[in-house]
């Protein structure tokens, strides 16, 4: 600490500070009956933070306000411990790249806005080697039904890949009788990512 050949007081007008701030000295009462409850609260309820625990100090009786808890239960360290994630058990295995086109395709929903606020999907089909879109439909609602109908088209005109991936195309497709009835070349195609 480096000191100057000036005083306190001509040091404290040259900064602009009042002199009691530099000898203030808190005088908080320790709490120490606060803090053993609290700590005996936090545990008995590990998900509950402050405010809860507050309610039930009140109940008690305790005659305190809501800052005072939040700061007593800060200086205690008593934080709400997060959840953990739970872990897939099988690891993701990435996909195989594919070598040549119409192997494989990746078919997806997007959602958008026109500027009068009306929303409309549109379901992208697209060639993962040669980065093609052999289809997109665009609608306000694309049910089962309408997703087996582009499906079909794109057998008939483009034949099948072996393989199809899709993130969330497959519970639209689940509700379609198409689904039931689908050739089972095409339905084995089918595979969620």
């Amino acid at each position: 600490m480096v000191t100057a050949a000036v005083s306190e007081r001509r040091a404290c007008r040259y900064a602009g500070f009042a002199r009691s701030s530099q000898r203030y000295c808190p005088r908080r009462p320790p709490r120490t009956e606060l803090r053993e409850r609290l700590h005996t609260l936090a545990t008995l309820r590990p998900r509950w933070g402050y405010r809860r625990l507050y309610v039930l100090l009140r109940r008690e009786g305790y005659v305190v306000n809501r800052k005072l808890v939040q700061r007593v239960y800060g200086e205690e360290g008593l934080h709400v411990r997060r959840r953990k994630r739970k872990r897939v058990a099988m690891p993701r295995v990435p996909l195989p790249s594919p070598t040549a086109p119409n192997e494989r395709w990746s078919m997806d929903f997007v959602s958008d806005a026109l500027g009068d606020g009306r929303k409309f999907r549109v379901l992208t089909i697209v060639d993962d080697f040669t980065r093609e879109a052999p289809a997109i439909a665009v609608d306000v609602s694309l049910p089962g039904e309408r997703v087996a109908r582009v499906l079909e088209a794109l057998a008939a005109t483009r034949g099948l890949p072996a393989a199809i991936v899709c993130d969330n195309v497959l519970p639209a497709l689940s509700s379609c009788d198409w689904a039931k009835a689908a050739p089972s070349a095409f339905a084995d195609a089918l595979y969620d990512r």
